[in-house]
């Protein structure tokens, strides 16, 4: 088996064509973490979201309802 490349700076310069291609790897690279963290980052503003919405009801359901004006007779 040979390496085609002589040094590990040819290695990175690939013939000239270094910086198209670390660059697609880097792209490549930050969409797949960026896909990967998104379902952890939804279900998280989605517990803080429903926790927010519980307190909401919690405090309507804790309120003294107002009185009612009845007639004396």
């Amino acid at each position: 088996m040979q390496f085609q490349f002589a040094s590990a700076a040819e290695f990175f310069a690939m013939g000239g064509h270094g910086a198209f291609v670390w660059i697609a790897y880097a792209v490549t690279f930050a969409a797949m973490t960026g896909l990967a963290i998104q379902p952890y980052l939804g279900r998280r503003r989605l517990e803080q979201e429903l926790v927010r919405q519980q307190r909401i009801q919690a405090h309507r359901q804790s309120r003294v309802p107002p009185h009612t004006n009845t007639v004396a007779e």
